[in-house]
Order: C-alpha cells, then sequence, then structure tokens
C-alpha cells in the first residue's frame, strides 16, 4: 500500500519519468540536432566534448538551488526571524522527494528549459565518441549514433 501512494522512481530515471513526454522528445531532438551538427560540418568533436564535460545536469542545478536557498532561510532564520526556517525545511522535503522520486517543483521548468540529465548527456558524449570511432562500431546517422549509446 505504501509503495502504490508513495512511489520510489528507479534509480536514474525518475526526471525522465516526471518529465512530460513532449520535453523528453524535445530534448532528445535536440541532442541527435546536436550530433547531426558536429558530424555534418566537420568540427572537432573532441571540443564538444570538452562543453559536455562542463554542462551542468539537472542534478546539480537542482542541488545548488536548493543548497543556496536552505543557506539563505537559515541565515535570515538565525537573524531576522524563527519563520524563516519554514522556508529551510519545505526546500529539505523537496529534496528529499526529488531524491526518492525525480521530482521537485522545479523540475518542469528546468526540463522546460533543455537541461538534461547526466544520462542524457553521457549518451550524446557516447554518440560522438561512436561516430570518431572510439569503439568498434560504425554508424553513420544521428539517430542510430544516439540510440546505441542509449542503450
Amino acid at each position: 500500500m505504501l509503495n502504490y501512494v508513495f512511489k520510489i522512481a528507479p534509480y536514474g530515471k525518475g526526471v525522465e519519468y516526471n518529465t512530460s513526454d513532449c520535453d523528453n522528445e524535445k530534448i532528445r531532438r535536440e541532442t541527435i540536432e546536436n550530433i547531426s551538427d558536429y558530424i555534418e560540418s566537420g568540427k572537432v568533436i573532441q571540443n564538444r566534448l570538452n562543453q559536455l564535460d562542463r554542462e551542468w545536469d539537472v542534478e546539480r542545478f537542482i542541488e545548488t538551488n536548493a543548497a543556496i536557498i536552505i543557506f539563505i532561510s537559515t541565515l535570515f532564520g538565525a537573524k531576522r526571524s524563527k519563520y524563516w526556517l519554514i522556508v529551510s525545511i519545505f526546500v529539505s522535503v523537496f529534496l528529499l522527494q526529488h531524491a526518492l522520486q525525480g521530482w521537485c517543483p522545479l523540475l518542469p521548468l528546468l526540463r522546460k528549459m533543455g537541461v538534461r540529465t547526466e544520462n542524457e548527456i553521457f549518451n550524446e558524449k557516447t554518440a560522438l565518441k561512436i561516430h570518431r570511432g572510439d569503439f568498434s562500431l560504425a554508424f553513420a546517422d544521428p539517430e542510430s549514433l544516439l540510440s546505441v549509446s542509449e542503450r
């Protein structure tokens, strides 16, 4: 009964499960466009891989946001009014909910903005490495490259 009411998302899949199909598909199409741009233009793939190493994923945005809000509300709670501590409690609860279920109030906004999961970033990196020849697989089109990396 508890599992039905409080559903825990499979590890690493909570964000995608809690993102609309439309937003997930939009992010996937953008990833394919990124791959295609580097394949068709002859740009140096290593440059894109370096960019991807620096790209912030959803988890990093959420954790950073939560840490800043908790820090500020705790300071205000100590210096101004203890009622500010309520903000820290709410943010902590949402952070726990995100850890267990893969959802928090900030998630839909981040996904609409195109912020990807660590796994989605990894898949683009893998697809580019496959195309570059880092592995013994050879695929030409971006869709196939991404599909292989998603497995």
